[in-house]
């Protein structure tokens, strides 16, 4: 038998071998980006703020009232048992979708700009489009693992998922709003590749959801204008496409190291939604390319991390939601960053966390403590905290210990047709591996063996493969290795 493969030796490397390594990276980038996106918005925001209500500070007031919020939620995401939360899903996603109908009928929801996407509640607006993303890959994520068998067929991937996916789509463009529908169109398309779909089926149904939207794109006036303007912007650059030029002049402008902070010019009335959809241009103008190199190695972390815990976790329901999360709010990211820079057609995405939006922020820093918990749930994390190793944030915040996870305790409960049922508990708390110390190789391979693979054959513990993110493995016959969610 060959030996374990030694940790790597560098300090980041026996830092990562930590058991709560993930959750404070997940902790200190939802940090960074949420503090970095309310100084932007008050530097993007101050000029269009003053004009329209003779303060400088309205806008950003709003937001930073959003961010305490969505703090709480963040905390309250933490504190949340996986029961509840899966046991609660389709109720809340079945509310967020009913609000979707609501906000469509005249009188309920406001019309701003020729859409009708907000409850306006007088004091603050809320978005029920954002809070239906957020719900849907919850739900579906536990859908998913709970139809995790060994005769799992197409039929209990596609279904209801697929159906209540483009029932949602449906509402969102009705409002009308194609860039939250692409965001949906994310979510879908992560749930149903981690969830196991084959590739020859994904790559059918990306096809026919790509035709839908290219469709969308050019049966509006507004969003034909986009692409109009993107593929050839300097037809009218006075017109369609003012915005996207007036970005890059501001990417332009800023250079390597920017031209300080608060000193954009493009602010002052010359690039629309300079603190919403446009906020990054904002940044590489004051911050240069150091920003926005900052901006793009936050989210570049975030994907590594939340990939890591999805990989890590051994609860096929923690695994799908925290890949699905990870891949939605990387994919906005890009697509926002992308039109910024030329690459992409404007969308109207928002950069999460940084963009001025009071609903997109708080649901957003809700998901980012569901990944969070689930970095608390990871083998190692759980072994170490019912072993009384819980570190000060834990402490301080008085986080209850998560569950341990049983594969055979799940089966058999899916076997009946109920719940999971709560763990066992010995007295004295925990069982015997989880009072061992973590400090020990052996410890670490005992409590990661049922959800990382076995060291002992040779994979490293912080990079096993990320098929791993794949919620089970079909028993249908498929013929390529690829398929089969394996490299080749």
């Amino acid at each position: 038998m060959s030996p374990a493969r030694k940790p790597s030796g560098t300090w980041f490397g026996a830092w990562l071998a930590r058991p709560f390594a993930d959750f404070h990276l997940i902790v200190t980038i939802a940090t960074l980006l949420t503090m970095l996106g309310l100084v932007m918005v008050l530097s993007a925001s101050s000029v269009e703020a003053y004009s329209a209500d003779g303060s400088a500070y309205s806008l950003f007031i709003q937001q930073a009232a959003f961010a305490v919020l969505g703090v709480v939620l963040f905390y309250l995401a933490l504190r949340i048992p996986l029961r509840v939360l899966r046991g609660i899903s389709f109720p809340v996603f079945a509310i967020s979708v009913l609000a979707l109908v609501l906000v469509l009928i005249p009188g309920i929801g406001s019309r701003v700009q020729g859409s009708r996407r907000w409850f306006d509640l007088g004091f603050v607006s809320l978005q029920p489009s954002e809070i239906v993303k957020v719900t849907f890959i919850v739900w579906g994520a536990h859908l998913l693992a709970a139809r995790r068998t060994e005769k799992s067929t197409y039929k209990d991937i596609l279904l209801p998922l697929v159906p209540a996916g483009l029932l949602v789509c449906l509402l969102i463009v009705l409002e009308p709003n194609l860039s939250t529908t692409i965001a949906v169109g994310l979510v879908l398309a992560a749930l149903l590749w981690f969830g196991g779909l084959p590739v020859r089926l994904f790559v059918t149904i990306g096809v026919s959801g790509l035709v839908a939207a290219l469709v969308l794109a050019l049966t509006a006036g507004y969003r034909s204008d986009r692409v109009r303007g993107f593929l050839n912007s300097s037809s009218d650059p006075q017109g369609i496409g003012y915005q996207a030029r007036q970005a890059l002049f501001s990417l332009a402008d800023g250079g390597i190291w920017g031209r300080g902070l608060g000193q954009s010019r493009a602010k002052w009335s010359y690039l629309p939604n300079a603190h919403n959809d446009f906020i990054f241009a904002i940044i590489g103008e004051e911050l240069g390319f150091l920003g926005c190199a900052l901006v793009l190695g936050l989210f570049a972390l975030f994907v590594y991390t939340g990939l890591r815990i999805a990989s890590r976790s051994s609860d096929p329901f923690l695994r799908l939601m925290t890949a699905t999360a990870t891949t939605w709010v990387t994919g906005q990211a890009l697509i926002n960053m992308g039109y910024v820079v030329g690459l992409l057609p404007v969308t109207g995405l928002q950069l999460p966390l940084v963009s001025a939006g009071g609903s997109s922020l708080a649901i957003t820093l809700f998901m980012f403590g569901l990944i969070a918990s689930a970095a608390r749930h990871e083998p190692e994390a759980v072994a170490a905290l019912h072993a009384g190793q819980d570190g000060r944030f834990s402490r301080l915040l008085r986080l209850p210990k998560p569950e341990v996870y049983s594969a055979s305790r799940a089966q058999a409960a899916r076997a009946r047709g109920g719940r999971e049922p709560a763990p066992a508990r010995r007295r004295g708390g925990g069982d015997a591996s989880s009072r061992r110390s973590i400090d020990s190789d052996s410890a670490r391979r005992r409590a990661g063996a049922a959800g990382r693979g076995d060291p002992a054959r040779g994979e490293s513990r912080s990079t096993m493969s990320w098929r791993t993110t794949r919620a089970w493995e079909p028993t249908y016959p498929i013929t390529h290795a690829r398929e089969r969610g394996k490299p080749r």
